[in-house]
């Protein structure tokens, strides 16, 4: 089996009022691009795009281009229309980006032709860029058939997809019916171990942001040919069952790292005394506890 990918999914850090603090969200990225994670992904779900304005996410996508130079560097441009995401394609593109993600429309339910009309308008806007479909149904309440995937992973720049919160069956029809050069990320980071064997070539993961060795460890072992995975999974499984794909508690550890963080944007809870003796332990064992002042 061939060594998985991780691609981070970075968060993005607020003051405690909600202002957008750049020179924190700075720190996460940098600190990512260090950490031996193949990519990262921006603007996504751990980064709250959803809160962000326009100006924002272009300032973010600075940054990201900047601080994540030595490493693949995906902006996610998803937004509600059409048109937006088509602004936000040519706002990666002007930064100098190179990949990008598009979650699928969202809150209004959409058929599968007009989700094809939709990737169809993407693809034609993104001459020049490796565009990944992203698909989230648990969010999004929109959802890709394997029939429509055959469809739009055939369309010109589309290059992969992003599959979250399904099953890893998913996967596998997925990868029946799509070319054999497209690539396929799972968001379900508990499974780095297991994606190869469904025909993806890694995980999109949010928890590597804040606790990248327990990912870095067993992708390091699969690509030794390492068989004898069951303590670097249980590492995996610790970190996931603390973090818990929580952008509050992620935030909360990356402070105990010693990156200025700051804390969510959007109405999450904060961990509680318990919760963050936790998330202590786990930064201790596989990080470094530097709390910021």
């Amino acid at each position: 089996m061939s060594q998985p990918d991780i691609i981070t999914a970075l968060p993005v850090a607020f003051d405690s009022d909600g202002t957008l603090n750049l020179d924190g969200t700075r720190e996460i990225f940098r600190k990512a691009a260090g950490s031996g994670v193949q990519g990262g992904l921006v603007l996504g779900t751990t980064g709250e795009f959803v809160s962000l304005g326009f100006e924002e996410r272009g300032q973010i996508v600075q940054v990201a281009v900047e601080e994540l130079a030595g490493i693949r560097c995906i902006i996610h441009v998803g937004a509600a229309s059409l048109f937006e995401v088509l602004r936000l394609i040519e706002q990666a593109r002007a930064a100098g980006v190179t990949e990008i993600a598009v979650l699928t429309p969202h809150y209004l339910p959409v058929t599968d032709a007009e989700m094809v009309r939709f990737y169809t308008a993407v693809s034609e806007a993104s001459d020049g860029l490796d565009v990944y479909v992203y698909v989230f149904r648990a969010r999004t309440g929109n959802f890709i058939t394997a029939d429509v995937m055959a469809t739009i992973s055939r369309l010109p720049n589309i290059v992969g997809a992003k599959v979250s919160d399904e099953p890893l069956s998913r996967l596998d029809e997925y990868r029946a019916v799509v070319p054999d050069d497209f690539i396929i990320y799972t968001g379900s980071d508990r499974d780095i171990a297991r994606v190869g064997d469904h025909g993806a070539q890694g995980v999109v993961s949010g928890i590597a942001s804040t606790l990248p060795k327990p990912f870095t460890d067993i992708t390091a072992k699969i690509g030794a040919g390492e068989t004898d995975l069951a303590e670097a999974q249980k590492a995996v499984d610790d970190a996931v069952d603390t973090v818990r794909g929580d952008m509050a508690r992620m935030k909360a550890a990356l402070r105990m790292e010693g990156v200025h963080a700051g804390w969510p944007r959007m109405a999450l809870e904060e961990p509680d005394a318990e919760g963050l003796a936790e998330l202590e332990r786990v930064v201790r064992q596989y990080d470094t506890f530097a709390p910021v002042e």
